[in-house]
């Protein structure tokens, strides 16, 4: 894959990130990870419909049989990022068979098997832990027990 093709401009980066102050702006519950994932799966589940299709959103019928857009069927993804309400489009003849998530699934690995969100949100959650409960010494007893009645 070429890395260019994907680059994500610095400016874009900065602008989603403004308003971070905390661990929880970008893996909790309302989160920019999850907000991005949403519209991202969207907007790559319209542009498989597209290719189905063979035309755009708006664009001429291009296909033989008229098939077109019908609305979008909603669906919540779970994994361990917890749950991610999206809008899935369908086509007039029932003929499109996503590819990213595909029909009747729910539970989500994402690409590769892997779990994107949750393998950041294992790491930010450690960084989290250690940034909300800093470590105390702990008390270590030096007493021993044999037994339940505390003789030594």
């Amino acid at each position: 894959m070429n890395a260019k093709k994907h680059a994500v401009p610095e400016e874009l980066l900065s602008g989603l990130l403004a308003d971070y102050k905390k661990p929880e702006d970008l893996i909790g519950e309302n989160g920019l990870l999850k907000q991005l994932t949403k519209l991202l799966v969207e907007k790559a589940l319209d542009a498989e419909l597209s290719e189905h299709l063979g035309h755009g959103k708006n664009e001429p019928v291009a296909n033989e049989v008229g098939n077109t857009r019908n609305g979008k069927s909603r669906k919540t993804l779970k994994g361990e990022f917890g749950e991610l309400p999206i809008e899935i489009p369908r086509d007039r003849h029932g003929t499109f068979e996503p590819q990213l998530i595909p029909k009747h699934q729910t539970r989500w690995a994402g690409a590769g098997g892997k779990e994107p969100i949750a393998a950041v949100a294992a790491c930010q959650t450690s960084a989290r832990k250690r940034l909300v409960r800093p470590s105390r010494p702990r008390e270590v007893s030096t007493k021993r027990t044999v037994g339940g009645n505390g003789t030594v």
